[in-house]
This record gives structure tokens, C-alpha cells and sequence, in this order.
């Protein structure tokens, strides 16, 4: 009884060493770089000369009369040109 116990105290003795993982290279990560930071500008919103309201408002009407096929009386595309462009500068 004494040989077999010795038997498996050498053998759970004897097991295998684990053996240490195999080693790996580490690799650096890219990493982007980042961009200079952009200096925002700000854009002033100015009114229009008179003169150019008077060309925008003459555009406006020539178009809302076309879109009718100039039927109608041109002071009332004049009237309608003058609220849409007094609408968008306020």
C-alpha cells in the first residue's frame, strides 16, 4: 500500500509545468491627429441699399408675373414682390 501511494504523490507531482503564453509584439494605434482649430467667423447681416431692394422686389415681380403668364395687372406682382421681399429683410 506504501509503493502506491507514493506512486500518485509522484505523479500529481510529476504533472506537466504550464507552460507561459507565447509572447506577442505589441503594436502602436494609430491615432489621428486632430485639426487645428478653425477660427469661426461671423457673418454680419446687413440691410440692402434701398437700390437693391428695388432691383430684388423688380426681379420678384417679373417672376410672380411669369408664373401667372402676365395676366394680370403688373402692380399687383409689384405689390406681392414688395411683401415677400420685405418679409425676408425685416
Amino acid at each position: 500500500m506504501t509503493d502506491t501511494k507514493t506512486t500518485k504523490a509522484t505523479a500529481s507531482k510529476a504533472a506537466p509545468k504550464k507552460t507561459a503564453a507565447p509572447k506577442t509584439t505589441v503594436t502602436k494605434k494609430l491615432v489621428a491627429k486632430k485639426a487645428p482649430a478653425v477660427k469661426k467667423t461671423t457673418i454680419k447681416k446687413t440691410k440692402p441699399s434701398a437700390e437693391a431692394i428695388y432691383k430684388m422686389t423688380e426681379v420678384a415681380a417679373y417672376y410672380i408675373a411669369l408664373k401667372n403668364g402676365f395676366a394680370g395687372n403688373p402692380s399687383d406682382y409689384w405689390i406681392e414682390a414688395e411683401a415677400q421681399i420685405r418679409t425676408i429683410y425685416k
